[in-house]
C-alpha cells in the first residue's frame, strides 16, 4: 500500500492517520463502517467500538487562526520576533548556549 505508513507486526495505522471520519452505517450493535479517504482504501472500513477512544480536548492547546498566515499546503513560516532569554550551561568541559525565542505565530 503506497503512501500509507504502518508500524508493528499487526499492521496498525500510525497515529498520523487518526482523525474524525463520518459513520456510514452501523454494523450490528458494536461496530461501525466509516467513510475513509481514498489513500486509506486498502484499510478495512469496519471498526469495533472497543478501539475508539474518547476525544478530550484541551482548550489551551487551540491555536487562534486570526493573524496566522497558513499556506495552501497547510504550512506557515516561523519568523523570530524577540529573544526572551539566554543561558549558557556547562556540559562536561563544553559550554552550550540556549535561547528562548518569541516567534511570530506563537503565544508566550
Amino acid at each position: 500500500m503506497k503512501g500509507v505508513m504502518r508500524f508493528g507486526k499487526k499492521g496498525k495505522l500510525s497515529p498520523h492517520f487518526e482523525g474524525q471520519y463520518q459513520i456510514v452505517r452501523y454494523v450490528g450493535k458494536v461496530a461501525y463502517e466509516l467513510d475513509l479517504p481514498n489513500e486509506l482504501a486498502s484499510v478495512h472500513p469496519i471498526f469495533h467500538v472497543s478501539i475508539f477512544k474518547k476525544c478530550v480536548g484541551d482548550p489551551t492547546s487551540i491555536v487562534p487562526l486570526e493573524g496566522l498566515e497558513v499556506k495552501e499546503n497547510l504550512s506557515y513560516e516561523e519568523v523570530p520576533i524577540e529573544i526572551l532569554d539566554r543561558q549558557v550551561k556547562k556540559l562536561g568541559n563544553k559550554e552550550v548556549a540556549s535561547m528562548k525565542v518569541l516567534w511570530r505565530n506563537h503565544l508566550v
